[in-house]
């Protein structure tokens, strides 16, 4: 998906997700751009998953509890019924999980510092702490311009 697609499409239920949260929404977006390859994963494009988010867990007021596994032997993922929901939950959980980097979030080196060396990253799944930080940092800057010329205010 092209960038600006991308912004147009989801910076609106981010700032949502970001008021609501209290998370810095151009670093939620960052984040969900990497996670989602600019929202070209099938989990994004298909179940509204923004964060690789395993099925585990009860249901709540944005999640019913609905899974999917993409693979025979695979994790089972969560997936909702819209991108809203699927972004809202995200940040809902990233709040819960990770209060540190979303209390910094306006300040994206400081939310990527925090967020790259907490255990959101798993250098046994092959991450990189590092490159995660300094990719959520430079995507940062790009996608604050995007909003910028996309929803001047």
């Amino acid at each position: 998906m092209l960038k600006e697609i991308f912004v147009q499409s989801y910076y609106p239920q981010v700032k949502e997700a970001g008021i609501k949260y209290g998370i810095n929404p151009v670093v939620l977006l960052a984040q969900i751009a990497i996670e989602t390859g600019w929202g070209e994963s099938v989990l994004c494009k298909e179940h509204f998953n923004f964060g690789g988010l395993t099925g585990f867990g009860k249901p709540s007021e944005f999640w019913p509890g609905t899974k999917v596994q993409l693979c025979e032997k695979g994790l089972t993922y969560r997936s909702y019924p819209d991108a809203r929901n699927g972004i809202l939950d995200m940040a809902r959980l990233l709040r819960s999980s990770y209060a540190s980097a979303c209390n910094v979030s306006n300040v994206p080196a400081a939310y990527a510092q925090e967020i790259a060396y907490s255990r959101y990253i798993s250098e046994v799944n092959g991450d990189n702490r590092d490159n995660y930080k300094q990719l959520l940092v430079k995507l940062s800057v790009t996608i604050s311009k995007l909003i910028a010329l996309q929803f001047p205010e």
